[in-house]
C-alpha cells in the first residue's frame, strides 16, 4: 500500500512538474512580422473584490464577430479564468495608430451599466502570448465635488498597447488608457462611441526566459526582502528563546522529578504519591469519542502532507508567476491521492485504541474535512450563480471534480482504511492502565480547556503574523507571493512552535494531576487555527476595502474552511508531540 501511495505521488510530481514545462513552451512562441499572436479577454470586476469577477462582455464591450473560448485546464476554471477571445488585433512587429475597433450606440441600460462599473473601479483583465494585462475601464471625476451626486462618470474608449519584442519573442506588454479620449456616463441617455486602440512595439534586449521576473519583482524588492527577512529572525528568536526555556525548566523539572521519584521507590512502600506519577495508571486510557479522535488525527496527516508537497512544488518552481490555476490543480490532485494516508492512519489509530466499528471510523474520516468543505461549496457556487459571476463552476468542471473523489479519493481512503486495520500494530503505552479512572482534582480557572487554547495558540501565532498580510494580500488582492523559501521557513517555525508549547502544556496538565490529555493537546496545538480566523475578521475590516454579499461570503466561507484545515493539522503535530513526551516521561520512572 504505500509503495503504491508513494509511486503515486512521485508520478504526480512528474505530471505536474513536466505540465509546468508544457505551459511555459506552449508560450515559447517563436513570430514573424504580421503572425498573429494569441490576445484573450479574461474577466472584469470591482478592483477591491478579487473573488467578484464577471466575463468580459458580460459588460457592452466591442464584441468580434465570433467569440470563440479557450479550453482551459482543471485549475484556471478553479481560478475564475474565462478566456475569449478579444476584440483587438495585435499582430507581431505591426504598428497600428488609432486602429477603430466599432462604433456603437449605447443604449441608457448600457450607459447605466458602464457607469455602474466604473463606480466600482472595474477593472479588465487579458492575456497576450500567456502575458497578463490590465487597465481600468474608466474613471470617476471627485475633484472639487464634495456631494457624490456631483461626480462624473467617464468610460476610457482608446486603449494603449506597448509591447517589447527581443528578435521574434515577445518579452512584455504594458496597457494605458488616453485620459483625454473619454466618454461620459453621468446621465441616463443614449449615446455615440467609437473604441479605438493604438499599437507600439519596441525592441528589447531582456530575454525570454526572463520575462516573467517583472511579475515577481514586487515581492522581491529590498523593502519586502528587508520586512519578510526580520518577520524571520523574530520568529526564529522567538522559537530559540522559547525551546531554550522550555528545555531548561522542562530538563531541571523532570530530573528533579526523576530523583524524587526514584527516591520515593527506595523509602516506604505505602508514601503516598504525588505530580504526574500519580496518575500513571490513567494518562494511556483511551479518549472519549476516539472515533472521531483518530478520524481527526487521519484528516490532520493528509493535511500535513498535503501542505508538504504542495511546498515541495513550490520549491521547485512549478508555482511561478502566472501559471494560471497550477495551484488549484496541486490542491485538488495531491489531496485525492493523499487520501489513502488519511484512510491508513485513522484506522490504525483507532484500532490500536481498541474500536471495533473501523467502517464507520473511515467514513468519518473522509468527511472530516470534506464534508463542511463540500457544504461550503455548495453555498458558495449558489451565491456565485446568483450574481453570475465566474467563480461559478460550470456543471462540467463539478462532474470532474466527483469523478475525482468517486475514482481516485474514495478507493484511495478504503485501500489504506484496509491497510491500516490490517496492520495489526498495538499501542505502545509504558504503564498499565487501571480498572477504574481517577478523579481529577478541581483546578483553577486558568487551567480550563479554552484558557489554554488562548494560551498555546497564541505563540505560534504571533511567529507567522507578519508572513500572514503577504499571504492575504496575494490570495485576497493583486499581490504575487513568490518567496516560497521564506514561506517553507514559517512554516517549519510553526510546527516547532505549536510542538514545543503544546508539550509544555500538557506537562502542567499532568503535573496537575488531569489525566485527560489526548483531547486538550489536539485542541491547543490546533488553536491557531483559531486565531488566524481571528485574524481574517481584522484583515477583512481593517487592512482591506473588500465589500458586497459574495466578497464577504466567499472571504469569510474559504478563510474558515482553511483555518479549519489548519486546525486538524496543527492540533495533529501537538497531539503526536505531546504523545511522544509523554511516552518518554513515563518510560523513565518505575510505574507499578
Amino acid at each position: 500500500m504505500k509503495k503504491v501511495m508513494a509511486s503515486s505521488l512521485v508520478v504526480l510530481l512528474l505530471i505536474l512538474c513536466s505540465g509546468s514545462q508544457v505551459r511555459s513552451d506552449a508560450s515559447d512562441h517563436r513570430y514573424k512580422a504580421g503572425d498573429p499572436v494569441p490576445l484573450y479577454a479574461n474577466k472584469v470586476g470591482p478592483f477591491h473584490n478579487p473573488s467578484e469577477t464577471y466575463r468580459y462582455f458580460d459588460l457592452p464591450f466591442c464584441s468580434p464577430g465570433h467569440v470563440t473560448e479557450k479550453k482551459e485546464a482543471l485549475g484556471e476554471v478553479l481560478n475564475g479564468d474565462r478566456l475569449v477571445s478579444a476584440p483587438y488585433k495585435l499582430d507581431f512587429l505591426s504598428d497600428k495608430d488609432s486602429e477603430l475597433v466599432c462604433r456603437k450606440k449605447l443604449t441608457k441600460e448600457e450607459v447605466a451599466q458602464f457607469r455602474k462599473a466604473v463606480s466600482k473601479d472595474y477593472y479588465f483583465q487579458m492575456y497576450y502570448d500567456d502575458l497578463p494585462i490590465w487597465g481600468f475601464i474608466g474613471k470617476v471625476d471627485k475633484e472639487g465635488k464634495a456631494d457624490p451626486s456631483e461626480y462624473k462618470y467617464f468610460l476610457y474608449k482608446h486603449i494603449h498597447f506597448d509591447i517589447l519584442y527581443n528578435k521574434d519573442r515577445v518579452i512584455e506588454i504594458n496597457v494605458r488608457t488616453d485620459p483625454n479620449a473619454l466618454v461620459d456616463l453621468t446621465e441616463d441617455k443614449e449615446v455615440d462611441v467609437e473604441f479605438f486602440y493604438t499599437v507600439k512595439w519596441k525592441e528589447t534586449t531582456t530575454a525570454f526566459e526572463k520575462r516573467m521576473e517583472k511579475y515577481s519583482s514586487s515581492s522581491s524588492l529590498p523593502h519586502h526582502l528587508e520586512i519578510h527577512w526580520f518577520s524571520i529572525i523574530n520568529s526564529c528568536v522567538t522559537v530559540l528563546l522559547l525551546t531554550g526555556f522550555l528545555a531548561t525548566i522542562l530538563m531541571r523539572v523532570l530530573k528533579n522529578d526523576f530523583v524524587k521519584y526514584a527516591h520515593d521507590e527506595e523509602a516506604a512502600d505505602d508514601q503516598e504519591e504525588t505530580g504526574w506519577k500519580y496518575i500513571h495508571g490513567d494518562v494511556f486510557r483511551y479518549p472519549k469519542h476516539k472515533s472521531l479522535f483518530a478520524a481527526a488525527l487521519g484528516s490532520g496527516t493528509q493535511l500535513f502532507t498535503l501542505t508538504v508537497f504542495i511546498f515541495i512544488l513550490a520549491l521547485v518552481g512549478v508555482f511561478y508567476p502566472y501559471n494560471r490555476g497550477a495551484l488549484f490543480t496541486a490542491l485538488v490532485v495531491v489531496y485525492a491521492l493523499t487520501s489513502g494516508i488519511a484512510g491508513y492512519t485513522a484506522t490504525s489509530f483507532y484500532c490500536q485504541l481498541e474500536g471495533t466499528n473501523w467502517v464507520r471510523n473511515m467514513l468519518l474520516t473522509g468527511c472530516l474535512f470534506c464534508g463542511p468543505l463540500f457544504l461550503t461549496f455548495c453555498f458558495l457556487n449558489t451565491v456565485a450563480i446568483a450574481y453570475s459571476a465566474t467563480a461559478a463552476l460550470p456543471f462540467g468542471t463539478i462532474v470532474v471534480i466527483v469523478l475525482i473523489w468517486t475514482l481516485v479519493t474514495s478507493p484511495l481512503l478504503v485501500l489504506g482504511g484496509i491497510a491500516g486495520k490490517n496492520s495489526k500494530s498495538e499501542f505502545q503505552a509504558p504503564c498499565r492502565t487501571t480498572k477504574y479512572p481517577r478523579e481529577i482534582p478541581p483546578l483553577p480557572w486558568y487551567r480550563g480547556a479554552l484558557p489554554q487554547m488562548a494560551m498555546a495558540g497564541f505563540l505560534p501565532f504571533s511567529a507567522i503574523y507578519i508572513e500572514l498580510y503577504y499571504i492575504f494580500a496575494s490570495v485576497w488582492g493583486h499581490r504575487i507571493y513568490t518567496i516560497y523559501s521564506i514561506l517553507f521557513i514559517v512554516f517549519i517555525i510553526l510546527l516547532i512552535v505549536t510542538a514545543f508549547i503544546t508539550v509544555a502544556l500538557t506537562y502542567f496538565q499532568l503535573a496537575a494531576e488531569d489525566h485527560e490529555w489526548w483531547w486538550r493537546s489536539f485542541l491547543c496545538g490546533g488553536s491557531t487555527g483559531l486565531f488566524i480566523y481571528g485574524y481574517c475578521l481584522y484583515y477583512y475590516y481593517a487592512r482591506s476595502d473588500m465589500s458586497g454579499f459574495m466578497q464577504t461570503s466567499f472571504f469569510f466561507g474559504y478563510m474558515a474552511c482553511i483555518c479549519y484545515g489548519f486546525f486538524l493539522m496543527l492540533g495533529t503535530v501537538g497531539f503526536r508531540a505531546s504523545l511522544l513526551f509523554v511516552r518518554h516521561i513515563y518510560r523513565s520512572i518505575k510505574c507499578e
